[in-house]
């Protein structure tokens, strides 16, 4: 690896003869960068090699690493499908691109240390991060570019969109090694890995919309009431409480709840109960009342119903109206609402689902906190 400032020093200088258009184009975000000839920076600000740079990656074997992760990866199967699975093999993908070109800047060792400490996360769990990485061997440019991955990131659908986490992963290791490249002053390389990026771009917002869920449909109105209440004199002949003494009107009503109670699977069960007006004793009533509740309630069975059933009796009680006539038939006819069966019914709660998504910590690009806001 080429690690010395001459090095870096001559690549300055060459970039004189680059393309001044083409540098102006990747918007590049680091003045050393920009310097060149024997005038441009040599300092550690523009990219000389540390102590702890060269403690961390001069002893990486890139071969070997390269294959060695790439085994790990493969081997964590479907829990690799998400947006970090995907950014460790883009960097693989990198490391392997510039070791084929057999670029000794330390940029294959970052990629690669970059792509193991993903894969490690994988398979651990912990340290997880969408932050992109500062490289050393990198400059930041194209903020635009920047400004829209990242947004695509902070989509409430990002986290279920497998291909737009691919197509944005890969989308920043590209910027980055497009960084690499101006970063060594070869800003027509730079220039054509951006190119691709900025054709890819689109595609994110793309993947995302064909992640956009359907529209909610309105939750449809149960036909089930909370109560139903069924007049005695319109659903049973005068002093009859079995199936043979019902009104077809009665049976009309009973036809269709029993209809909508089969097409709804909230209603848990009915409590039937039958009521009688207060003439006559009240063992009559109380059986009378019973018995037209047992009719309702075997009705419903015999049109289908099986939700859970109880009946009950309960005679005068509950009166709805009080009457208080002198004549017999003005008096039975004012008593009429209390003469009713009442079916009450429960429903159950809809239970919520979990829901499950990557970890949504505030992305950043690379160096580029603040350059979200431009």
């Amino acid at each position: 690896m080429k690690y010395s400032l001459i090095a870096i020093a001559l690549a300055a200088m060459l970039a004189g003869c680059s393309s001044s258009a083409t540098r102006d184009r990747l918007q590049i975000q680091d003045p050393t960068v920009l310097q060149t000839g024997f005038k441009a920076s040599q300092d550690v600000p523009s990219g000389a090699v540390t102590p702890q740079w060269i403690e961390t990656y001069s002893s990486t074997k890139n071969g070997p690493m390269l294959n060695a992760v790439q085994t790990r990866l493969n081997a964590l199967g479907e829990r690799k499908n998400n947006y970090f699975g995907e950014k460790a093999q883009c960097w693989l993908n990198a490391a392997r691109d510039e070791r084929s070109l057999h670029d000794g800047w330390g940029f294959i060792e970052e990629a690669l240390h970059q792509a193991d400490h993903l894969t490690t996360a994988l398979e651990t769990g912990q340290g997880l991060s969408v932050d992109n990485p500062e490289l050393r061997t990198a400059s930041v440019l194209r903020p635009d570019l920047w400004k829209q991955i990242l947004a695509a990131k902070t989509s409430p659908l990002f986290p279920q969109c497998q291909e737009a986490q691919r197509l944005t992963a890969c989308s920043e290791v590209e910027l980055i090694h497009a960084g690499h490249e101006a970063w060594t002053r070869d800003f027509d390389a730079s220039q054509r890995i951006v190119d691709g990026v900025e054709k890819g771009v689109p595609g994110i917002g793309a993947a995302l919309e064909a992640c956009t869920p359907p529209p909610v449909a309105a939750p449809l109105v149960s036909p089930i009431p909370e109560k139903m209440t069924l007049q005695a004199d319109a659903t049973f002949r005068f002093d009859r409480s079995d199936l043979a003494g019902m009104l077809p009107g009665g049976k009309a009503k009973l036809d269709l709840l029993a209809r909508d109670l089969r097409k709804v699977d909230d209603v848990t069960g009915i409590r039937i109960e039958g009521y009688t007006d207060r003439l006559g004793s009240d063992s009559y009533n109380r059986q009378l009342s019973a018995k037209r509740a047992d009719t309702v309630k075997r009705y419903l069975q015999n049109g289908g119903v099986r939700t859970p059933m109880t009946t009950r009796g309960r005679g005068k009680d509950d009166p709805v109206v009080q009457c208080n006539n002198r004549n017999q038939q003005s008096l039975i006819d004012c008593l009429a609402p209390n003469r009713r069966v009442e079916l009450d019914f429960a429903r159950s709660s809809v239970p919520m689902s979990a829901v499950h998504e990557i970890p949504r910590q505030q992305p950043q690009g690379p160096r580029q906190q603040d350059q979200q806001e431009q």
